[in-house]
């Protein structure tokens, strides 16, 4: 073949390859030199390569330059990497080993492919570039830097092959085994499927797995036991206060003369706390009076962190790394020590606390017609429960102190209460119907009850006075310009909206193309008694958007408020510790504690360390509820249709508040289509139709503990949009053969997934459901996780022998 080319590589690739093509230099050189991006086709003309051999290994040259960074394909066209802008994100993967880079400050992800994924772990902070975009539209992105190592140790169990032993972890790092020299765990005399403790001593490359040590051996220690401080660590969440801060938060006495300077004095004010039962801190307290000529008072007493918590101090620089208490299930990883958390900046009864206050005034409409902030010390008269406020408000005058002056307050803020919740109704604030539900717990840490909570009249009080606070010192930085973090909620994305539009269509509801909160409060009042209501309801929230912290005012449009932010909790959310601090220097007429570019990043950060601690949360509590329901296996409910979607039913069990899975080629020998708008599965030979709040009998078929999955078996249809399935013989599912269910159209993976938003007053709580098709969803108990991860391993372990996953050749092309 004639070449027309000067390749500075040409030595090289002629000692390498019998028919040289263009080298990789030399690529990067004719792109750079023609200045516009070249299509595969260009190239080939330009080097005037004519065998068909050549052109094919151009074509996987340059599919390779994609994969290791160098070039950037948009179409047909490639282009420099280096005319790519880098961009900071934060890795996210899945159950099923995916994973996403998410830009800061950007609704944007680019999707990771697996040689990136060798790399990182689990909410590690990289530099990447966007390398393709695929036929989907997807952007997918190549990482130049791994800039923040979220993982420092992780628990896994001890497995082997060939004599090499490794950690594998779970989810969602199980794509990273830590290798560990044989003498270690001889010497640990750890033995094959042990729970071990390590920690890393080099991170993981493209080409090398990670290697660490052993901390502790965890053998003797039940799952439940474990699976806390596993998943602590796999989401790399600060676990343990350093000397310095713990020093420094010890060092602070009760409040004295000196701290009660500048400061107004509330201590013969009847103040209480309203908290509950298992309440350990607490953020705030109440009071209310009726004013002469009509209307009311109210004050809101907010522990004062920032008299504690100082800039700059080791203390703080912990603080803002945590960014949020992280609340599991019988356990609390809190954001400040103890000695300040439950104490000093604890309100706690009988005690003198500093506190910053909210002072409010309010019409008898219960219009707020004036408020003002100021640094107070206070003094707590009580420590009251949910509970006791509840059973005094229901006319049992023993459940609460003999204080009068406490009664009278309660009595005024209840009245109160009656007020505001008029005029929340008036506001068109979503109230959705949910069943939240709490746990009850063994020695071991594991599952004895499931059991429904309620929320009683003192929870609801406590939440208006805490929105009227938030409300007013949003008021107070817009008025005075304060630069500050708000709590946002934007309206619905487009797409969102024609979902629910669709689907209230079947109802008979109308529904606009930009529904404001009175036009989604109308759905919701339609259909509250219906019995669908919580699943109907759960269509709605999933349309919402996530709420976020940003320097920019957009209003909250879930609770109906044009701007609102968070004041009322700063012991367990560093943003409410900042808004203090910019209270404080308003008030003071001092410098701003955080402004311009440095408060955009902050509103970055502490949202993104309120989703890592939700999702850490949720990840333990979804593993609780498997690991109970293994005590179920074989056993029937009766449940109710929470979700749908093409590949089957996702079922919410009565007695239980447990969610399962019923996969679509379990519900009988039929073939069923999902309709989008209607929300339901349609059988198209005999027109069976499962839609959302059909009650269904079902059996506990399989718990996968690692994918967080529960599996069920459809034994009966009882009823469908409320009526009840009368029929000679019950609907029992058979087994019918995969390639039959999906002979006509395959199930695709779904990606719809409903906004988590959940603040104080924010009553859009949502239950997040499973993405995609699981393969695990089967009529046959779905099969460990652990050892398919382990498996997918060995493979990679064995290639490690010499610390290499390729040979120079595959690297280089």
């Amino acid at each position: 073949m004639m070449k027309n080319w000067v390749d500075p590589e040409a030595k090289a690739e002629a000692e390498r390859y019998d028919n040289p093509i263009p080298s990789r230099t030399l690529i990067l050189e004719t792109i750079e030199q023609k200045q516009e991006p070249q299509s595969h086709a260009d190239l080939v003309d330009f080097f005037a390569i004519a065998d068909q051999k050549s052109i094919d290994a151009l074509s996987h040259r340059l599919s390779a330059m994609v994969r290791d960074g160098q070039l950037m394909k948009d179409g047909f066209k490639y282009q420099l990497m280096a005319d790519q802008p880098t961009l900071d994100a934060t890795v996210y993967i899945n159950s099923k080993g995916l994973g996403v880079a998410n830009i800061d400050g950007k609704k944007e992800e680019f999707l990771l492919p697996e040689r990136e994924l060798r790399q990182v772990f689990h909410g590690d902070r990289v530099k990447m570039q966007q390398t393709s975009v695929d036929r989907k539209g997807k952007a997918w992105g190549y990482i130049t830097e791994v800039t923040q190592r979220r993982v420092k140790q992780l628990i896994g169990k001890v497995a082997e092959f060939e004599d090499e032993y490794f950690i594998q972890p779970a989810n969602p790092n199980a794509h990273q085994p830590i290798t560990l020299e044989k003498e270690l765990i001889e010497h640990a005399k750890a033995n094959v499927g042990d729970s071990i403790r390590v920690e890393i001593d080099d991170y993981p490359t493209r080409d090398e797995f990670a290697t660490g040590h052993i901390i502790q051996s965890m053998a003797d220690k039940a799952d439940t036991e474990i699976i806390i401080p596993q998943t602590i660590l796999e989401y790399g969440l600060p676990y343990e206060f350093p000397a310095e801060v713990v020093q420094e938060a010890e060092s602070f006495k009760e409040p004295s003369e000196k701290d009660r300077e500048g400061r107004i004095d509330l201590r013969d004010l009847p103040l209480v706390t309203i908290d509950g039962e298992d309440a350990r801190d607490f953020d705030d307290a109440v009071y209310a009076e009726k004013r002469p000529g009509g209307g009311y008072r109210v004050v809101v007493a907010i522990a004062d962190v920032s008299h504690y918590v100082r800039i700059g101090k080791p203390l703080d620089d912990e603080a803002q790394e945590r960014g949020t208490s992280v609340y599991f299930p019988h356990f609390v990883l809190p954001m400040l020590p103890e000695a300040l958390s439950n104490g000093l900046c604890s309100l706690n009864p009988d005690v003198d606390r500093l506190c910053m206050v909210c002072d409010l005034n309010l019409s008898r409409a219960g219009r707020v017609t004036k408020f003002e902030f100021y640094p107070s010390v206070m003094h707590s008269q009580a420590r009251l429960t949910y509970t006791q406020v509840a059973e005094y408000f229901e006319g049992n005058s023993a459940a609460v102190p003999e204080n009068r002056d406490v009664r009278k307050s309660l009595n005024t803020l209840f009245q109160l209460y009656q007020v505001l919740k008029g005029l929340r109704a008036e506001r068109h604030a979503m109230e959705f119907e949910t069943v939240e539900t709490y746990m009850t717990f063994d020695e071991l840490g594991g599952i004895n009850e499931i059991l429904p909570r309620t929320r009683n009249d003192a929870h609801k009080l406590i939440e208006e006075c805490m929105l009227l606070a938030n409300v007013a010192a949003a008021e107070y930085c817009l008025k005075n310009e304060v630069p500050m973090l708000y709590r946002v909620h934007e309206a619905p994305e487009f797409s969102r909206i024609q979902k629910v539009k669709d689907f209230v269509k079947l109802l008979g509801l109308p529904f606009p193309d930009q529904p404001t909160q009175a036009d989604y409060q109308k759905i919701i009042e339609a259909t509250k008694d219906r019995i669908d209501a919580p699943s109907i309801h759960a269509v709605l929230l999933r349309s919402m958007m996530q709420a976020y912290y940003g320097a920019k005012n957009v209003g909250h449009y879930g609770l109906a408020y044009e701007a609102y932010t968070h004041f009322t909790s700063p012991i367990r959310r560093y943003p409410d510790l900042l808004l203090h601090r910019a209270i404080k220097a308003s008030l003071s007429t001092k410098k701003y504690p955080l402004s311009g570019a440095a408060l955009d990043d902050a509103g970055e950060h502490f949202s993104a360390t309120e989703r890592r601690a939700d999702e850490a949360s949720r990840s333990v509590t979804s593993w609780l509820k498997c690991h109970y329901m293994q005590q179920h296996l074989g056993e029937e409910f009766v449940g109710v249709i929470s979700a749908t979607a093409e590949f089957g039913l996702f079922v919410t069990l009565k007695d239980l508040y447990v969610d399962g899975m019923v996969h679509v080629s379990q519900l009988g020998d039929d073939f069923f289509i999902f309709d989008q708008a209607s929300q339901t599965l349609v059988g198209q030979n005999r027109g069976q139709v499962f839609g959302l709040g059909d009650e269904v009998k079902i059996k506990v078929a399989g718990v996968n503990l690692e994918e967080r999955k529960i599996d069920f078996e459809l034994l009966q249809q009882l009823s469908h949009a409320g009526r009840v399935i009368r029929s000679r013989a019950p609907r029992i599912a058979k087994p019918v053969a995969k390639e039959e269910v999906f002979s006509e159209r395959p199930a695709k993976k779904t990606s719809s997934e409903p906004s988590n938003i959940s603040d104080d007053g924010e009553r859009l709580i949502r239950k997040k459901k499973p993405k995609g098709k699981p393969s695990s969803y089967s009529k046959k108990p779905a099969k460990n996780t652990a050892t398919k991860s382990e498996t997918k391993t060995k493979d990679k372990v064995k290639k490690k022998a010499k610390k290499k996953k390729s040979n120079a050749k595959t690297q280089s092309e």
